[in-house]
């Protein structure tokens, strides 16, 4: 990963995104609907990772970004996380964006576009942290696949 003097390239970003994913992986495994999120420092080194709990937990709030973001703070013993990246697999909904722009993040990527339930849905403006950077689309075809796969296969064992 950059230094904290440089900002992340491509590669990093998709790097990093493979770790989202594999959080994902792990919900799917679990039942959850499978989003993945991880929060990394300046530095490049992960410092919370998390996936959908919401079944586990029976709670509407336990969202991938939800517990990255916990666990990131806690591993940093304060509330901001300024100068930090959220890796997301899918796009946040309203509720996990206005806890990102209120833990400061300073960048988003994002895999793959929620066109349903994203915020981009119900926003007509970035929700985020006014200084922070979007990007969009890293690794979006593999996000988009391992949810749209999951959703199939729900369906499937339903009918």
């Amino acid at each position: 990963m950059a230094s904290a003097a440089t900002a992340p390239t491509p590669a990093d970003d998709i790097r990093m995104m493979q770790l989202a994913l594999s959080e994902a992986r792990h919900a799917a495994e679990r039942g959850e609907i499978p989003v993945g999120a991880i929060v990394v420092s300046p530095s490049g080194r992960v410092i919370g990772r998390g996936h959908n709990l919401t079944e586990a937990l029976s709670d509407v709030t336990a969202h991938a970004e939800m517990q990255a973001i916990t666990a990131a703070t806690q591993t940093l013993g304060g509330k901001y996380l300024s100068d930090c990246t959220l890796y997301v697999t899918l796009e946040p909904c309203l509720m996990c964006a206005g806890a990102i722009a209120w833990s400061q993040l300073s960048r988003i990527v994002i895999g793959a576009d929620d066109p349903a339930r994203g915020y981009s849905a119900i926003c007509s403006r970035q929700p985020f942290h006014p200084r922070a950077t979007v990007v969009r689309g890293v690794c979006a075809d593999e996000c988009s696949a391992l949810v749209r796969d999951f959703f199939r296969a729900r369906r499937s064992e339903k009918s």
